[in-house]
């Protein structure tokens, strides 16, 4: 993990994110796609693509939603 998302983990609320890793990230975000809970900031933490998350069981019509933030 580079330097700067070392920082910005360590930086109040994303404490628990310390040790993820990206699959747990595409896990994660997959899972709170289910519970309609926020997605942003992993997404754009880990710079997940849209490949990814179908890959790891995520609707085509959530990442059609969220389409704009992924990294193709």
């Amino acid at each position: 993990m580079g330097k700067a998302k070392a920082r910005s983990i360590n930086l109040g609320k994303h404490n628990q994110l310390q040790k993820m890793s990206r699959t747990d990230a595409i896990k994660e975000v997959v899972n709170r796609f289910k519970r309609n809970e926020d997605v942003i900031e992993l997404i754009t933490l880990f710079g997940l693509s849209a490949e990814e998350l179908l890959e790891g069981g995520a609707l085509y019509e959530e990442v059609k939603g969220i389409e704009g933030l992924l990294n193709d």
